[in-house]
């Protein structure tokens, strides 16, 4: 709750005055039975036409004013609600930008849309109905038996009775229902995560002719979360024909105890039907009582999942200000990069992804990263722009080790251009201005030009304004790989990270983007990682990575001599005795 509390200060009128309002129409609902039953023992005992109307005209009038107070709780509830639920879930999202990779590897992303959308949509209908029914249901309840003691105190002794009867199954129930709400919670991400893998994957689903198999997987998840739903539904169902059994055997209680009342003439008929419509009027409102209480129980058990995110602190923090960072840049000949006995290990894994790695590079150089898939090619650049911490070793960029530069100071230091490449919906423009927020049109066309996509943007109709699909649904994959590269260009960074973007490209506009990649700035370093060594040949050093550890470094020819992990990688794209174009 202390999350949604924060929210809810700036609520505080709105979550007083709707329970209020709903107090003030649970009072015009408690004086309903005491002027029934003066219908009943006046106005038709005596045929008295004149008060029946008027007592008739006063129940309309306590209705009207009834509704608009349930209308005017039902408006400040929902402010309070919608208002809380709102900045719980821009809290939620603004933490979930702040977290690391690994936190992220660790909670997953399907999870974490579960959360975000359905857990906080719970966590408002709850809040909802709280500021609505938590004041004027137990207030009925109580003024409905308070009522009934101002009639007659030996009856009204079978409401003393009943209530705690309806207490013990209402609570009962609860108290079991609560955490398995939890669990069924907790399948839901199953089918999100699974819901969001075949979407993403789904070429890949169809090229291999998996619908069925996926179709079945999909099957057996939604089958487990609706028997976890119906097994808690069916047991919150209990609770409707239990506390109705229970009232109704309250209400033959009262006739039974009213009818010798009446015939001793203790009581007239219309206490009885006063007593009556007490105990029916308790019913209804411990059976909203009851659903309020399961409504509640899975809203804190979604707002719980919140707050686990919420709780969950990144282990990577950040200086505030390095001060003087802009002028951190190291002058010719000194290092740009440097490796110190790095080695990595990612959460719960049971090995390491990298182990020992100690190299360095000075600033203007080219290096390229190969190695078989799996070797850690991406987990080591990675630890350049700080994504993960190094388990062991250390890891500087310009002098400094990285752990000393502020965020924001590194991250444009480094421009990197992910393996998985990433485009965002809405314009090519706005795409570019991701890497740099004050880049001119001249500046974004030079990024495009080198990034060889000049070609295609000029192609579209709106050039840099062309719609961009979310995803790049709209793009080739190709094209979607140069646009990033653009994006990170633009930005014109100290140290340029290409992890195997262009895997996409054919040959050719992969060796013009190589060209266009010598002629940036001498201060630029640059990191590619490739599977082609086509791509890296002519890189001043190139690392050689297996299982974690470099087996390699050197130039080119270098390592054809020296490194057999190198030369077999080449001869099996090239043949023995070949030479790359």
């Amino acid at each position: 709750m202390k999350y949604l509390k924060f929210y809810l200060k700036d609520y505080k009128r709105d979550s007083i005055l709707a329970p209020l309002f709903k107090m003030l129409e649970a009072m015009f609902d408690l004086l309903v039975p005491v002027v029934v039953a003066h219908i009943i023992n006046v106005g038709i005992v005596r045929q008295d036409r004149g008060d029946i109307l008027r007592c008739c005209g006063l129940l309309v009038l306590m209705a009207i004013v009834g509704l608009c107070c349930s209308f005017t709780a039902q408006y400040f509830a929902a402010r309070a609600a919608i208002g809380s639920a709102a900045g719980l879930r821009h809290m939620l999202f603004s933490h979930i930008q702040r977290l690391g990779f690994s936190e992220m590897d660790t909670i997953g992303t399907s999870t974490l849309i579960t959360r975000m959308t359905s857990d906080i949509n719970q966590v408002q209908n709850g809040l909802n109905l709280f500021l609505r029914l938590f004041l004027r249901s137990p207030f009925i309840v109580f003024g409905a038996m308070v009522m009934a003691f101002t009639i007659n105190v030996k009856i009204a002794l079978i409401f003393v009775v009943t209530i705690p009867v309806l207490s013990v199954i209402i609570f009962g129930i609860m108290g079991i229902t609560s955490p398995l709400y939890k669990k069924v919670q907790g399948k839901l991400d199953v089918i999100t995560g699974n819901a969001r893998e075949n979407l993403s994957g789904v070429r890949v689903i169809r090229a291999f002719g998996k619908e069925q198999e996926e179709t079945d997987h999909f099957s057996g998840a939604n089958e487990e979360l609706v028997k976890g739903q119906l097994f808690v539904g069916r047991l919150s169902a209990l609770m409707n024909p239990l506390t109705y059994s229970a009232v109704n055997i309250g209400i033959i209680a009262i006739l039974w105890a009213g009818s010798r009342s009446v015939e001793s003439g203790v009581l007239m008929s219309g206490d009885i039907v006063a007593l009556v419509n007490y105990m029916s009027q308790i019913l209804v409102e411990l059976v909203k009582l009851a659903n309020l209480i399961v409504s509640i129980s899975r809203a804190m058990a979604s707002l719980g999942r919140v707050e686990q995110v919420l709780d969950t602190k990144t282990a990577m923090e950040f200086p505030e200000d390095t001060q003087n960072g802009e002028d951190a840049g190291c002058g010719d000949g000194e290092e740009a990069v440097r490796f110190e006995q790095v080695s990595l290990s990612y959460a719960q894994a049971g090995e390491e992804s990298l182990s020992d790695i100690s190299f360095s590079v000075k600033k203007g150089e080219t290096v390229g990263i190969i190695g078989g898939t799996g070797s850690g090619k991406t987990s080591l650049v990675h630890l350049i722009p700080r994504f993960y911490d190094a388990t062991s070793g250390e890891v500087s960029i310009l002098g400094r080790p990285v752990k000393e530069w502020d965020k924001e100071t590194l991250r444009r230091k480094v421009g990197i251009v992910m393996q998985r490449v990433q485009v965002f919906s809405g314009t090519i423009r706005s795409n570019l201005l991701m890497g740099n927020e004050g880049a001119g049109e001249e500046e974004m066309w030079q990024a495009l030009r080198a990034a060889q996509a000049e070609e295609f943007v000029m192609k579209k109709s709106e050039g840099l304004d062309e719609p961009v699909e979310q995803g790049g649904r709209n793009l080739s994959g190709g094209q979607k790989q140069r646009l990033t590269i653009a994006r990170a260009l633009v930005r014109k960074p100290e140290i340029l990270i290409l992890d195997d973007s262009s895997s996409a490209l054919d040959y050719a506009t992969d060796a013009a983007l190589r060209k266009a990649l010598k002629d940036l700035p001498s201060n630029v370093t640059v990191f590619l990682v490739s599977q082609r060594t086509s791509s890296i040949r002519h890189a001043d050093h190139i690392l050689v990575l297996e299982d974690g550890k470099a087996a390699g470094w050197g130039t080119h020819e270098e390592l054809l001599e020296s490194c057999q992990i190198y030369r077999e990688i080449y001869e099996s794209q090239y043949g023995k005795g070949e030479s790359a174009v």
